[in-house]
């Protein structure tokens, strides 16, 4: 018995390790430490240069750079409202829209409504919808996309004028089509991650669901979904980071105008665009003004992120 036992406890002792293994264990261990550091190093230094240089702005415009809409080389007046309101509603009304689709296409994906051949089928669709450059989405958008829906849209300002956000005719370019194309370019990170995050789910979950007599709906609504719910609520958040940020599609169809319109229809300004279009030929205080455009960009992408971080900590504690 005595033999027996000691050779179980033989089996079980660790191994002594080589130093060539412990001196790799520690020098992985440092390289990863340094590239965490060296991405939060450059993080900080992008935000407090871009802080620097907005600086001059920020002293001699404050708040009202928040809240005027007059873009004036000229005369030195600058201010930002037009095109942080174009951000923040393009980027909203995307992704109250991509939601629903998104979700929905994950659920297609993992729950095997449709035959394997079609969920394969759609599934490569959706990441092939994610490998188009964004430059080529927003020349679909001008020549293809925004020409078919004017009729509509016009069909819808005619009727409902009345209403403010439809209350201009719709002439080309404008705040719809860039929430639009906005949906197609995050539609595939919702979708992606939606699905990973139900895949995750135990099947154990959807089987003791099923064994207590749940139906196959009733298993997804309440058990799958809020198991999923932090996955998905990060994605969405992603998402909403990137339709923030986007830059060449939204500026080749939102139609940069600097001029504030509560129409959906009207040309309008986001700070990505603005960025794009203004940079390269900027001097003076409208660099200073543009870089505090940038930082508004930066801390407003920043917020989300956290947000996004709390949101999955908190939903991950919960379920």
């Amino acid at each position: 018995m005595d033999k027996v036992q000691s050779e179980h406890n033989n089996k079980f002792t660790l191994r002594i390790r080589s130093k060539t293994d412990q001196w790799i264990d520690s020098g992985f261990k440092k390289i990863t430490i340094s590239m965490a550091a060296t991405v939060a190093l450059v993080l900080f230094s992008i935000l407090i240069v871009v802080f620097l240089e907005s600086k001059p702005s920020i002293q001699n415009y404050g708040i009202n750079f928040l809240i005027t809409s007059d873009w004036d080389p000229v005369n030195n007046r600058y201010g930002a409202f037009t095109a942080i309101y174009g951000t923040i509603i393009t980027s909203l009304l995307s992704l109250l829209i991509a939601i629903p689709l998104g979700v929905g296409t994950a659920i297609l994906l993992t729950e095997k409504i449709f035959s394997k051949k079609v969920t394969q089928l759609i599934g490569l669709m959706v990441e092939l919808l994610a490998a188009i450059p964004s430059v080529v989405l927003g020349l679909w958008a001008v020549f293809v996309m925004e020409p078919f829906i004017r009729p509509l849209l016009n069909y819808v300002h005619s009727h409902f004028g009345w209403i403010p956000i439809f209350s201009t005719e719709a002439v080309g370019p404008g705040l719809l089509p860039a929430i639009l194309i906005l949906i197609v370019m995050i539609l595939p990170i919702i979708t992606a991650i939606s699905r990973d995050s139900l895949e995750q789910v135990p099947k154990r979950l959807r089987e003791a669901s099923y064994g207590i007599g749940a139906t196959r709906w009733c298993t997804l609504f309440n058990i799958i979904l809020p198991a999923a719910i932090s996955g998905i609520t990060g994605g969405v958040l992603l998402a909403l980071g990137r339709a923030m940020g986007e830059t060449m599609a939204v500026t080749m169809i939102i139609g940069n105008s600097n001029n504030f319109s509560w129409s959906l229809f009207a040309p309008g300004y986001t700070i990505s665009a603005m960025l794009a279009n203004q940079f390269g030929e900027a001097d003076g205080g409208q660099i200073s003004s543009l870089m505090y455009a940038a930082f508004i960009l930066m801390v407003m992408t920043l917020l989300i992120n956290i947000l996004a971080q709390w949101l999955v900590k908190k939903l991950s504690l919960k379920y």
